[in-house]
């Protein structure tokens, strides 16, 4: 987890080394119930409701906030968001 404060914002990295997410599949992520129905082999079936990512976009946006994902393949993910400090 990384942590940067730049101008009037603050940002946070979570990155993971896992077996990634495809392009095709990022719009999903912050959508209300979306969940990934085809999981990369060899990865392990994950228990959810598809909210976790849609409620934490909201929260960041409703602050003023943005939050996004960088993935590859075979490679893993980062996740980040940003929030102004005027918040903080």
């Amino acid at each position: 987890m990384a942590y940067a404060a730049k101008d009037k914002e603050v940002a946070t990295t979570v990155t993971d080394t896992g077996v990634g997410i495809p392009q095709e599949d990022m719009a999903k992520l912050f959508t209300k119930f979306g969940r990934l129905d085809n999981v990369p082999v060899g990865a392990a079936p994950v228990a959810g409701t598809g909210l976790g990512l849609y409620i934490s976009k909201k929260i960041v946006e409703l602050s003023g906030g943005k939050i996004w994902v960088e993935s590859e393949v075979g490679k893993g993910s980062t996740f980040s968001f940003s929030l102004p400090t005027g918040i903080l």
